[in-house]
């Protein structure tokens, strides 16, 4: 077992990596670019919805509750579409420094979980391949365990699911090696 303190180094080395390996892939190669289409008739759109003053959150639509989804008239509306999940953002130019600041800690939270779990199962003297495969797996399932989720349940198309997941497995790796290479 190794405690937890001894491991702060790839704790943090690992997350400015992970922090460093997403800039690239978003910055650089681009590849996510295409993960969101413009609305037809936008001005359109965006007039309609800041009528309604919408509060920042998530909408589904058409809406209704358990009892109201099997009548013929939600039916209907579902078969009319369109059929959706909305998230509303505070009004604003992006937050970039904030979103940014918040996927730090989260990489600083995750290699906080792949010290505790590679600590406990894995000993002091272990191979950097032992350490490897421990870090790599949990650092893949916290970078892009929940992704396939968005597919299934939010209608995210699995083109853009699947580029994410690619993303985590990126992070998962960057993670490992930094806790194979930093062990003991």
């Amino acid at each position: 077992m190794v405690d937890l303190t001894a491991l702060w180094l790839p704790i943090v080395l690992s997350a400015v990596l992970v922090f460093v390996a997403s800039s690239v892939i978003h910055m650089v190669l681009q590849y996510h670019r295409s993960d969101y289409r413009k609305l037809p008739n936008e001005a359109k759109v965006r007039e309609t919805l800041r009528a309604e003053n919408l509060a920042p959150g998530n909408y589904y639509f058409p809406h209704g509750t358990p009892k109201e989804m099997g009548t013929p008239e939600m039916q209907e509306k579902f078969k009319q579409g369109p059929v959706g999940l909305l998230t509303a953002m505070p009004s604003g130019p992006p937050a970039m420094g904030k979103n940014l600041a918040q996927w730090f800690v989260y990489c600083l939270v995750v290699g906080v979980f792949v010290a505790y779990l590679t600590g406990r199962t894995v000993g002091p003297d272990a191979s950097y391949l032992e350490v490897f495969r421990v870090a790599g797996t949990a650092g893949f399932l916290a970078y892009a365990g929940a992704h396939a989720q968005d597919a299934i349940w939010m209608g995210q198309p699995w083109s853009n699911t699947l580029k994410s997941i690619f993303d985590g497995l990126v992070y998962g790796l960057v993670t490992a090696g930094v806790f194979g290479w930093l062990w003991g």
